[in-house]
């Protein structure tokens, strides 16, 4: 069988890219420890109310540090408060946040807006990330997941308020 010299170029350079993609991801993930997240813990999306989601909300756990429990379904984040008809949490500035975040029903995203949280929300399964909050504003959470009709309502804010 008679392979063209031009077509074994192309051959030998598909594999070398093969090869170097294979060590660039053993690479990531033996030598500089990337892995895909795993779940924070597990819920039953139908018995919500006997977990600590079944009153979602901020809590404050000392030191400026904070634990938000939010419960997303169609077509909103119940973070137990709400602000002119838009889920909201309040924190100090400086505050450090962890969401810990669970769906009733569909596949939602989580992004808070300027910072490093961005999140696959499954029924089922606790998604956890934690930032901190150093200047005063209001930052938007947004699902970048679709989620059905009224997917593009769903948001909610992050008021950082300054501190005194």
């Amino acid at each position: 069988m008679h392979i063209d010299k031009y077509e074994r170029y192309w051959m030998v350079a598909a594999a070398l890219m093969l090869g170097a993609f294979f060590a660039a991801l053993l690479a990531s993930s033996v030598v500089f420890g990337v892995h895909l997240p795993d779940p924070a813990g597990r819920v039953n999306p139908e018995k919500l109310s006997e977990t600590a989601f079944a009153t979602p909300g901020l809590r404050d756990m000392g030191d400026n540090h904070y634990e938000a429990h939010i419960v997303a379904q169609m077509w909103l984040y119940n973070t137990g408060e709400v602000v002119d008809g838009v889920p909201t949490i309040r924190v100090p500035q400086g505050a450090t946040v962890t969401f810990n975040v669970t769906s009733k029903d569909v596949t939602h995203g989580f992004y808070v807006e300027y910072h490093n949280v961005n999140m696959m929300i499954i029924p089922g399964l606790i998604s956890r990330g934690t930032a901190t909050f150093n200047e005063p504003g209001t930052y938007r959470i947004v699902c970048h997941e679709y989620c059905g009709n009224g997917h593009q309502n769903m948001t909610a804010q992050i008021i950082v308020e300054p501190s005194a």
